[in-house]
């Protein structure tokens, strides 16, 4: 094993072990109306469009993030982690016909159409 691979092997498996451990952050979120959609921002520091997973269900919105790096450091202070983000919002009446997300420069950005509520929606945020 080379010691690149090695240094990738220990990130790795320090990620798994935050995953496992870690106690989810709750994000901070902006919320308005459009005249379509209910819209929701959220910051999501460090994590990519496939670390993020929002659900709605009834009227419950869920915003997950994985932890996407854990390397091994001594942190002097350490008040935040890479991810292991979680939020959930009630969603007023009247908004649920569909989702739309993006992610971007740190911000994810939903979008919960206007309109009679579908069955349980899980998506993923495009690339903003």
């Amino acid at each position: 094993m080379t010691p690149d691979q090695s240094a990738h092997r220990v990130v790795l498996q320090a990620t798994e072990e935050a995953e496992a451990t870690i106690t989810r952050q709750e994000v901070p979120v902006n919320m308005y109306e459009t005249t379509g959609a209910l819209v929701i921002i959220a910051p999501l520091p460090a994590v990519m469009p496939d670390d993020v997973t929002v659900e709605l269900h009834g009227n419950l919105l869920r915003i997950r993030a994985q932890v996407r790096s854990a390397g091994v450091r001594e942190y002097l202070v350490h008040e935040w982690d890479y991810g292991g983000y979680e939020r959930e919002l009630s969603i007023p009446e009247g908004f649920g016909a569909g989702m739309e997300a993006t992610l971007a420069n740190g911000q994810l950005a939903v979008r919960v159409l206007r309109g009679d509520p579908l069955n349980s929606q899980t998506i993923q945020p495009d690339r903003g």
